[in-house]
């Protein structure tokens, strides 16, 4: 018996189901801790440039912002690894290294990604346009600089940070110290996470010659984690000062301190397993941050 018209595109619909499918895994929409370690230090901006009010449009366009350029980043840097993500365990079922999503189709869904974050752009003012240019930038270079650059995480960092000055810029046409010290703040943070992230693979990683953190830190990975996390909690706290944010945000660093050292805790032993929940974990420790801010701006104009 013949397949009827019906039966074909019912064909077409899983077919593209399917396809979509795999387009949301190499955005990595299936795993939004990314989401979240770019939105929180977005918001920690937004909400002290705004003191405590951001502009609605500025809060819309940078929460879509984030989304999209999470997104493009995760597709690019799929496409940057597409030959050697099939020789890591951890990553060879990725639809690039699996053959699921051909390459021209990634470079075709960075460019969609990177229209509709044009299109965002468009809505801010020209300060935080010019600054999205380093923004991008940062989002193409850093997936290529893990064969040249001993520690890419600080690329990684600058990238994650970047919507702290573009926060600033659009919410007061200024981008004033205290954005560089949160900026930098971000910076020490993705490189304490994206080590952990990076000691789940560090072996594989050896082998196949891709360089990170883990393997420049060496057997001093822990030691050098434990300073950066001092670094990071004093310059929260330097930042808060230069803010004028009180109590409710020292409050939230010292939670995120104890995240911090749960973390630290967490690796001890260097299992892989153990690494990537240590890495998943900082979201919380964004959101402490995000609460201390919040909560002071929010009793400050009660008072």
């Amino acid at each position: 018996m013949a397949e009827g018209p019906a039966h074909s595109l019912a064909c077409l619909g899983n077919e593209l189901v399917a396809q979509a499918r795999q387009y949301a895994q190499l955005m990595r929409l299936d795993k939004p801790v990314g989401i979240w370690l770019l939105l929180w230090p977005t918001l920690w901006g937004l909400w002290i440039a705004g003191a405590g009010r951001p502009e609605p449009l500025n809060f819309l366009v940078f929460v879509a912002g984030v989304v999209v350029m999470r997104s493009a980043g995760c597709v690019i840097n799929d496409y940057a690894d597409r030959h050697i993500d099939g020789e890591v365990a951890r990553t060879q079922s990725r639809p690039l290294a699996a053959g699921l999503v051909t390459s021209a189709e990634a470079l075709t869904l960075f460019a969609v990604l990177g229209l509709v974050a044009l299109a965002l752009l468009m809505l801010l003012n020209p300060l935080a346009r010019l600054l999205a240019i380093g923004g991008a930038a940062l989002t193409i270079v850093y997936p290529f600089s893990k064969r040249w650059l001993a520690a890419p995480q600080f690329l990684l960092g600058a990238a994650f940070g970047w919507g702290i000055p573009m926060a600033f810029a659009a919410e007061t046409e200024v981008v004033p110290r205290l954005a560089w010290l949160l900026w930098l703040d971000v910076v020490v943070w993705a490189v304490i996470y994206d080590t952990m992230y990076a000691m789940a693979d560090r072996d594989e990683d050896l082998r196949i010659g891709v360089k990170s953190t883990a393997i420049l830190f060496g057997t001093a990975d822990l030691f050098i984690i434990f300073l950066l996390q001092i670094v990071l909690v004093i310059g929260l706290l330097l930042a808060g000062r230069d803010g004028g944010l009180g109590l409710w945000y020292q409050a939230g660093v010292a939670v995120g301190a104890l995240l911090l050292a749960s973390q630290l805790w967490l690796i001890r032993g260097r299992e892989p397993v153990a690494c990537l929940r240590a890495f998943r974990a900082n979201q919380h420790f964004g959101a402490a941050i995000f609460a201390g801010i919040l909560l002071d701006y929010t009793f400050r104009s009660v008072a």
